[in-house]
């Protein structure tokens, strides 16, 4: 389930970033997410190569364990994101705040 939730938030990410603008840092996050289901991929290859055919019937309690986790993911993706954000501030909006409010 951390595979397919970070590889949707990918691929919705990166339709975001190919039709937004470049100042937003949709690419940044993109590849936040595309890093994230490349580790997830990563991750069901050796555990497949571990467990073989089991690994396609998990309990139902992995499922919810690994849903929340891929949510985690997805929540610090947006959270790094939004630092990045913040700290490159393409708009000004906070320096202009920050410096409007030294007067």
């Amino acid at each position: 389930m951390t595979l397919l939730i970070t590889v949707f938030a990918a691929a919705i990410a990166t339709i975001f970033w190919y039709n937004g603008k470049a100042e937003r840092k949709l690419g940044t996050l993109a590849l936040i997410y595309w890093g994230a289901s490349l580790m997830w991929f990563v991750d069901a290859v050796v555990e497949y190569i571990e467990v073989g055919a089991e690994f396609f019937e998990p309990p139902m309690a992995d499922m919810i364990n690994d849903s929340y986790l891929g949510l985690s993911v997805v929540a610090l993706g947006l959270v790094i994101w939004l630092v990045v954000l913040l700290i490159k501030d393409p708009d000004g909006k906070i320096k202009a705040k920050l410096a409007g409010s030294t007067k």
